[in-house]
């Protein structure tokens, strides 16, 4: 049996999430008196911390959980909860410092790894560091609030390669493309020197950095790995889809987390974003359902709860800088649009995405992305919008992300091996990988 590489296994994940858009911000993190920190924004960073937390575990894996075949409802549960506690020792280690300090327009530096300078003094001077994108909050609630969703980033992906995927290889390609792709595009696109961010690409709370680069490491999965057996001829159908509408109940929660608590302050701003959220992602899961009634017959429980989820994707970049009213329409335009790149595109295309982690996130962060261009406020963000430059930040995020996981997939398939046998596949991945059942 193969080895893991130890250095594999604990590539650096990274994620971050903007705050104070329009603000001007020191180029380095500091030391501010606690009398300068807010009560009421460190109260509300703690709850979103919970917040999106709880979109993981159990979340996200639940939603996926029950979307998978029986044989494999473990398996799918243990991936969601494993990169949980990797991404934990990875951001401790070395992904919070290249996400969020200083560095050149690709990448950050080494000032916070082991989180070495984040610390708490109370004598002689009661000082405590705080990052230079949020002010009023203790650097660790920032940087823990950023560690949930550096975990949730690369469970996404787990969607699109459900049912045959090796368990060591998804460690080991989730450690290296967090390092060797994500932490890039976290970088440029979010932090004051980063590339995109200096060019005016809008993203409030990870469009790209999360939904977009999730979905073209799904897609770049989705190729090498090649369909489940049986695709297409057997039924594959969901085992539990009252743990998918479960976890999708738990993710839409959660969410107001992600979005609202992305203001990094418990101010107006967060509150706009708590209800766009709300807007969007209602009519998304309504736009899915009657385009599902219409074309196939019947509304679905699974079509609507995939539908909430592409409206909380597409407004995800939007959130901090539209109103309620182009939050609607974003939704409309996610719920219709997902739901048949989630059925009609992936039938043309003849590729295996398993939980539509593509269909759903990739196409529709890149829905919201593009009309976050359209119909940011600059009386709501501080900024106005611009498709062109929204479309520059898309192509790269696409581009970069595809190419880079294609890459990084085949090496591991050429190394490590990525798929399991076809006496594996059959078996079930519960019983084959971790010798359990829900039996």
């Amino acid at each position: 049996m193969k080895k893991l590489s130890i250095l594999a296994l604990f590539g650096i994940s990274t994620l971050a999430v903007p705050v104070a858009w329009g603000a001007a911000a020191p180029t380095e993190p500091t030391l501010l008196s606690v009398d300068k920190i807010s009560a009421g924004d460190t109260a509300w960073m703690l709850t979103s911390t919970a917040l999106v937390l709880m979109m993981s575990i159990p979340g996200l894996a639940l939603f996926y959980g029950g979307m998978v075949r029986k044989k494999n409802v473990l398996s799918t549960l243990m991936q969601t909860f494993a990169i949980v506690c990797i991404v934990t020792l990875l951001w401790w280690l070395i992904g919070y410092s290249w996400a969020f300090t200083p560095g050149n327009q690709w990448v950050g530096g080494f000032s916070r790894a082991l989180f070495n300078g984040m610390t708490f003094m109370h004598d002689p001077v009661n000082q405590l560091s705080v990052s230079h994108l949020a002010l009023t909050i203790p650097e660790t609630v920032y940087a823990m609030f950023q560690l949930t969703f550096a975990a949730i980033t690369p469970a996404l992906i787990c969607g699109a390669f459900a049912d045959r995927m090796k368990f060591s290889a998804m460690l080991v390609f989730m450690g290296t493309w967090s390092l060797l792709v994500y932490a890039p595009i976290a970088h440029m696109v979010w932090e004051p020197t980063g590339w995109l961010n200096a060019a005016g690409v809008l993203d409030y709370a990870g469009g790209t950095v999360v939904h977009i680069n999730a979905g073209m490491a799904g897609i770049a999965s989705c190729f090498v790995l090649g369909r489940r057996l049986g695709y297409g001829r057997e039924a594959m159908a969901p085992h539990n889809l009252t743990l998918t509408l479960i976890g999708a109940s738990l993710l839409w929660v959660g969410w107001f987390g992600f979005n609202a608590g992305s203001a990094g302050a418990a101010d107006g701003r967060a509150g706009m974003a708590m209800l766009t959220t709300q807007m969007a992602t209602a009519t998304a899961a309504i736009g899915w359902m009657f385009t599902e009634w219409i074309t196939k017959g019947k509304p679905s429980v699974l079509g609507i709860a995939s539908g909430a989820v592409a409206g909380l994707v597409a407004i995800t970049p939007a959130s901090g800088f539209v109103g309620p009213t182009p939050a609607v329409i974003i939704g409309l335009i996610a719920g219709v649009v997902c739901f048949f790149a989630a059925t009609s595109l992936k039938h043309a295309l003849k590729y295996d995405d398993s939980l539509d982690a593509f269909g759903v996130h990739g196409v529709g962060g890149i829905i919201g992305a593009c009309l976050t261009g359209v119909f940011a406020s600059k009386e709501i963000g501080g900024v106005d919008g611009s498709l062109w430059i929204q479309l520059k930040g898309v192509a790269v995020t696409v581009g970069y992300g595809f190419v880079a996981s294609f890459l990084i997939l085949k090496a591991i398939d050429m190394t490590l091996g990525l798929r399991v046998s076809e006496e594996q596949e059959r078996e079930g991945l519960d019983i084959s990988l971790h010798g359990e059942s829900i039996e």
